[in-house]
């Protein structure tokens, strides 16, 4: 099974949220092809959470966790920190104050 590019997984991500109107930009934008992907919820509060994908060596399975999470300008401190070491690294924002940004829905929660 191949994988998507990162720009398009990126483009799919952001059209699905503004279908259901929820802000979404870019705020880095890594390699085209396979540049690894952080999501980080503004919650509109002064604070935010990253998100990241991780790898089940035991099951082979991909998921979205928590990179960091608390007042905002820590988690975009460690989002940059992250950026030094792959500066192939996309991160896009999302903001709701529901806490919505779908990464557990179908299609994107693999």
């Amino acid at each position: 099974m191949s994988r998507l590019t990162a720009d398009l997984w990126v483009s799919a991500y952001l059209t699905r949220l503004r279908l259901v109107n929820i802000p979404a930009f870019v705020t880095s934008k890594g390699d085209a092809t396979a540049g690894a992907v952080f999501v980080k919820l503004n919650t509109l509060d002064g604070n935010a959470v990253a998100y990241q994908r991780s790898f089940d060596l035991m099951t082979g399975d991909r998921r979205w966790i928590v990179l960091c999470e608390g007042v905002e300008r820590e988690v975009d401190a460690a989002l940059v920190r992250q950026g030094e070491f792959d500066p192939d690294l996309w991160v896009l924002e999302v903001e709701d104050r529901q806490g919505r940004h779908l990464l557990d829905e179908p299609g994107l929660s693999e």
